[in-house]
């Protein structure tokens, strides 16, 4: 059974750090496509980055290179490193397993002062 379950969250201020996680089973996350993915309140879903097997990762435009994506195989897991956070960064943050399009249930974070 796969499944996907995020932890990480949590209230930060403008300018800090978060480090998200998404620990997996069912598959093997050094040889599959994941990402993640988030939604704001209101708001459509919006596609943050993924990684292929191959560890080739793409970023959406908005990253500017503030976030990192990174995976411990050893773990299988997969991580999500936030940096210099903004308030519109606030959302529920979703890891995804690409084929099959499984998710998990997700980790708020909130950007305010």
């Amino acid at each position: 059974e796969v499944q996907l379950v995020e932890s990480g969250g949590d209230l930060v201020q403008p300018g800090g750090s978060l480090r998200l996680s998404c620990a997996v089973s069912g598959f093997t996350v050094s040889s599959s496509a994941v990402g993640w993915v988030r939604q704001a309140l209101g708001k459509g879903l919006e596609w943050v980055s993924r990684m292929n097997g191959g560890g080739s990762i793409k970023y959406e435009a908005f990253v500017e290179g503030r976030f990192t994506v990174s995976r411990d195989n050893a773990k299988n897991t997969l991580y999500l490193q936030m940096n210099s956070l903004k308030a519109e960064d606030t959302a529920v943050y979703y890891c995804e397993l690409v084929e099959g399009g499984y998710w998990g249930k997700g980790t708020l974070v909130t950007v305010s002062s």
